[in-house]
């Protein structure tokens, strides 16, 4: 007699063991899906100078992202698909960019429990997210402050730049530092511009009026 009667109970263990895993990946993704929203209207308050508002968010946001890990902890090839390093990245960002602007101490990877790929891209992304901060300092006249802001991002360029692994190891570090060196140039160039036309403006106020 030819046939297997076993395949049908291997199939459906398989199957059922698959129905988990799936299960997992969509919580996992709802959770990351709430974490980046919450850091990204994170970020959006720091630059608003709403800190208390911030940390509620990012409280929203790490609370989200420990969702994810938990339900992702038993399934390690959907824990690294990609969407909770996203999360992380995002968490890490936001937390950075909030660090870098009051010029708190900064959390290291195992403070905020995540990635060191994560907590690496997601420095590079807080620093260029300094642009916007430092764009606003110099409309209000800032200059100092402006200035302090760009010395900083110049920092964590050449500090990113020695991170010298491939990409696999890195998540796209290097993309990342490539992004961040594009958007340090153009404000590097704005603060330039601006203070020049400060420093003529002042020139032109102490000058005596002609007659």
């Amino acid at each position: 007699m030819f046939g297997r009667p076993e395949l049908a109970t291997l199939v459906e263990q398989a199957r059922d063991e698959l129905g988990e895993v799936n299960a997992a990946r969509e919580a996992g993704l709802a959770d990351c899906r709430k974490a980046i929203r919450a850091a990204g209207s994170a970020i959006r308050a720091v630059h608003r100078r709403d800190f208390a508002r911030a940390d509620i968010l990012m409280g929203d946001c790490e609370v989200a992202v420990r969702a994810a890990q938990g339900v992702l902890a038993p399934f390690p090839a959907v824990a690294y698909a990609g969407f909770l390093h996203d999360a992380e990245k995002e968490f890490a960002e936001a937390a950075l960019t909030r660090a870098l602007v009051t010029r708190d101490a900064l959390p290291d990877h195992r403070q905020l429990e995540v990635g060191v790929p994560a907590w690496l891209n997601g420095l590079a992304e807080a620093a260029s997210e300094l642009r916007r901060h430092l764009l606003d300092r110099l409309r209000g006249d800032e200059t100092s402050e402006a200035e302090g802001l760009l010395a900083v991002m110049d920092d964590v360029y050449e500090a990113l730049v020695g991170v010298d692994y491939p990409d696999a190891v890195t998540a796209g570090l290097r993309r990342s530092a490539d992004a961040l060196r594009a958007v340090l140039e153009r404000t590097r160039s704005d603060v330039a511009t601006t203070l020049m036309q400060i420093r003529l403006r002042h020139a032109l106020e102490r000058a005596p009026e002609s007659r």
